[in-house]
C-alpha cells in the first residue's frame, strides 16, 4: 500500500462522502500557523483528512489525535487538548480517518483501521522529523492509538473517553486491551476510569493518560 500527503485546501474540500472539515480558530494567545482543512493523506484504504496547528516557533513534539467511531475531530475535548499542546510548543494534527471521509459511521475492521492509521502517522511524521510523537483520541480513536502505539514508536498515548465495554454490554470488558503495547498503567475505576499515569517501555520519560468522559 502506498500512502501520500497532499497539501491542498481545494482538493480536500472536494472530497465526497458527506465529510467536510471544520474550521476552528487557532489557540488563543499564540501565533499558530493553521492549515485548516489543508492536509489530505492518501492511504491504502482511502483518503484521510487532517487539520494541523503549529506553534509560533519550532515544534517540540508532534501530537496526532483522532475522533470517536461516528464523530469528528472538532469535539470540545480534542480542541481543548489541541490548545494546551500548542501552548506547550507542540504541533497538533487532528485526523479524520478514511472511513469518516467516505461518510461511513462505523470504522469496520480494526486491522484495516490500524493499517491506515500507521500510514497517516508515517506521512505526518515525515513533516516533523526528529521530535517525539504522542498519539491519542477519544473513544474508538483512543483504542486505535493504544493498539498502534508500539508500531508507531509513540512516546505516549492520550486516551479520552476510553470505552471499557461495548455499548450496552457491561458484561464484556475491554480493559485487557486498554494499555498501549509496551505500556502499563493502574487499573481503571468505574466505566471510563480515572486518569492514571502511564509509561511506555523503552521510553521511560514519556507519559500518557487514561481519559475520562466529560
Amino acid at each position: 500500500m502506498t500512502a501520500g500527503a497532499t497539501f491542498s485546501t481545494h482538493s480536500i474540500n472536494g472530497l465526497s462522502g458527506g465529510w467536510s472539515p471544520s474550521r476552528q480558530p487557532p489557540p488563543s494567545g499564540l501565533t499558530a500557523r493553521t492549515y485548516a482543512a489543508g492536509v489530505q493523506i492518501r492511504t491504502g484504504y482511502g483518503l484521510a483528512g487532517a487539520e494541523l496547528d503549529e506553534p509560533a516557533g519550532q515544534a517540540a513534539f508532534l501530537l496526532v489525535l483522532t475522533h470517536g467511531a461516528s464523530g469528528g475531530a472538532d469535539t470540545p475535548d480534542l480542541l481543548a487538548v489541541r490548545d494546551t499542546a500548542v501552548q506547550l510548543g507542540g504541533a497538533v494534527a487532528r485526523v479524520t480517518q478514511p472511513y469518516r471521509v467516505r461518510g461511513a459511521r462505523a470504522p469496520g475492521s480494526p486491522d484495516r483501521q490500524d493499517t491506515a492509521w500507521l500510514e497517516i502517522i508515517e506521512e505526518l511524521r515525515a513533516g516533523f522529523p526528529g521530535i517525539p510523537l504522542i498519539q491519542g483520541g477519544r473513544s474508538n480513536g483512543a483504542r486505535v492509538a493504544c493498539r498502534t502505539a508500539r508500531a508507531a514508536a509513540a512516546r505516549g498515548v492520550l486516551a479520552l473517553a476510553f470505552p471499557l465495554h461495548p455499548p450496552g454490554r457491561p458484561e464484556r470488558s475491554r480493559a485487557a486491551g486498554r494499555p498501549a503495547p509496551g505500556c502499563r498503567g493502574r487499573r481503571p475505576r468505574g466505566r471510563y476510569g480515572r486518569p492514571p499515569l502511564r509509561r511506555c517501555s523503552g521510553h521511560p520519560e514519556s507519559v500518557g493518560f487514561q481519559g475520562t468522559r466529560p
